[in-house]
């Protein structure tokens, strides 16, 4: 059995790759902030949620797929989460009990074994329950093959031979083993025979057992065992053991592929579990999401509404401001204006909004419209090295130089005024030739700078794929974290903000 609730046609892999700048993305962005939102405190669901998010797919039909998937996950979340329980209820019973089917001996592994498929099947029984009372309410694809298969191959035979089978296996009426003598009169080609007096009931057991006592003294070569004697006791255990061996084994690769089962459908629902967990935090804060449109990589399509940082709303508890754009068919955005405007924020937002959008989860906007990329950088600006070994412009130079390594075409890369270590012509030239090669190699950049020969520089070029975009200040200095499209500014304002610290100054 396959839940498929990740992938159309395989497993989720929590050992995947992950995207390469995984370290600054989650720094640069606080995704520790949206994992935690996910994961309420719990570590299997932090656990799931960093692949699930940093591993983000470029495949447009897995992204629609788990989209679908996640409708249904908020339309039905007290179902989703009931089925949830039951997959941890698998894993806590099983460590509650003591189970083991990696025993010494295949006396204890077939003990062990049944004793799991009995908690198995009661488990996998209220799964076909849930399937089939609300099987109607689900409409993605995922969820109609999942409950399909549920109903198709645990139905009512399936739940009648199991216990069956388990019941015999429990030799209530000892263990019937044949064997053949071989060289030296020892015993081979041990086999466990079917015993036809387990199927009856109480009464007929009883008599079962009268009747062979009695043939026992009649035609039957019967020994008995002393207390006492150890050797004997253990070369009939050995025998016993030699006849289930097979058996054992057998039962033990069930309990292994139920378990399985049980393991892989609570890590794929755990992403949706987590993404349930955080639509509740912004639905309590106010904050709107939206079913992101993924366009094929490639094809320059960005475009946005009431686009907000997630993580910012998640620490502050409340709205924030959200801010609209038409970048299509734009290659690079360059973001200039006033200090503590709102340009990081803005940045962050990108990409975070890229990434919960190639893992298929919502996205904090009311509408949002954009092209999948191959992957996604950061070069946010650091603090200086403590240790001295390297200057802060090298510092960002060699990180220019690990992200240009591992850039593919169709890339994303953001920066959070870089190269501003230096003075400000050579900066502006470092930024231009950068911005530059990567707009030849496809590579789709968002740029926040204070370097106004760089962006002006641009902005004088009249290029039809760049677009400016310039964080708000009103004329008594206040700032409206809004960003517009308009021309770079040869201030940031920066008197706005010693007045606010120290105060008005004399002229």
């Amino acid at each position: 059995m396959k839940a498929f609730l990740m992938h159309r046609n395989r497993d989720f892999d929590l050992q995947q790759a992950l995207l390469s700048d995984e370290q600054a993305l989650t720094q640069d962005l606080a995704l520790n902030t949206l994992f935690n939102a996910m994961a309420l405190g719990d570590e299997f669901l932090f656990s799931v949620a960093h692949p699930a998010v940093l591993a983000a797919s470029s495949d447009i039909d897995t992204i629609l797929y788990r989209q679908d998937i996640l409708k249904d996950c908020l339309a039905n979340s007290s179902v989703i989460r009931e089925i949830y329980q039951i997959t941890i209820d698998s894993v806590e019973d099983k460590q509650r009990r003591w189970y083991s089917i990696f025993g010494s001996s295949p006396g204890s592994i077939l003990h062990s074994s049944v004793g799991m498929m009995k908690m198995f099947v009661g488990l996998l029984a209220k799964l076909k329950y849930i399937a089939d009372e609300h099987a109607c309410q689900f409409h993605s694809e995922g969820f109609t093959k999942f409950f399909s298969m549920i109903k198709r191959e645990l139905n009512d035979e399936y739940f009648s031979s199991i216990q069956e089978h388990l019941d015999e296996l429990e030799f209530r009426n000892g263990v019937l083993i044949s064997a053949v003598l071989g060289r030296g009169n020892e015993g081979t080609d041990y086999i466990l025979r079917k015993s036809h007096g387990v199927k009856y009931g109480w009464l007929r057991r009883l008599f079962y057992w009268i009747r062979q006592v009695i043939i026992r003294k009649s035609n039957a070569c019967t020994f008995f065992i002393h207390p006492r004697d150890i050797n004997g006791s253990r070369a009939l255990t050995e025998l016993n053991d030699r006849g289930i061996n097979l058996v054992a084994n057998a039962i033990a690769q069930s309990a292994d592929h139920i378990d399985n089962f049980f393991k892989m459908l609570r890590v794929e629902l755990s992403f949706y579990i987590g993404c349930l967990n955080l639509h509740e935090k912004l639905m309590l804060i106010g904050e709107p999401v939206s079913y992101p449109q993924p366009f094929a990589v490639g094809t320059s399509r960005y475009s946005f509404k009431d686009l907000y940082d997630i993580c910012l709303a998640l620490n502050m508890k409340q709205r924030i401001v959200g801010n609209d754009a038409n970048a299509d068919n734009k290659d690079l955005a360059i973001i200039t204006g006033a200090n503590q405007g709102g340009k990081s924020t803005f940045l962050r937002s990108v990409g975070l909004a890229q990434l919960m959008m190639q893992c298929g989860m919502f996205v904090p906007a009311e509408l949002f419209r954009c092209s999948v990329c191959d992957g996604l950088f950061t070069h946010f600006k650091r603090e200086e090295d403590a240790s001295m070994t390297r200057g802060k412009l090298d510092e960002e130079l060699a990180r220019m130089s690990n992200i240009a390594d591992s850039l593919t075409s169709n890339s994303m890369v953001l920066f959070n005024e870089s190269f501003a270590a230096t003075n400000e012509r050579e900066g502006s030239e470092i930024a231009r030739q950068i911005a530059g090669a990567l707009l030849e190699k496809h590579v789709k950049v968002f740029f926040v700078t204070h370097l106004y020969e760089f962006a002006h520089g641009f902005y004088n070029s009249m290029l039809d794929n760049v677009i400016f975009l310039r964080a708000d200040r009103q004329s008594d200095g206040k700032r409206t974290f809004k960003l517009h499209e308009g021309e770079p500014l040869q201030t940031s304002y920066g008197e706005d903000l010693y007045i606010r610290v120290f105060g008005a100054a004399e002229q």
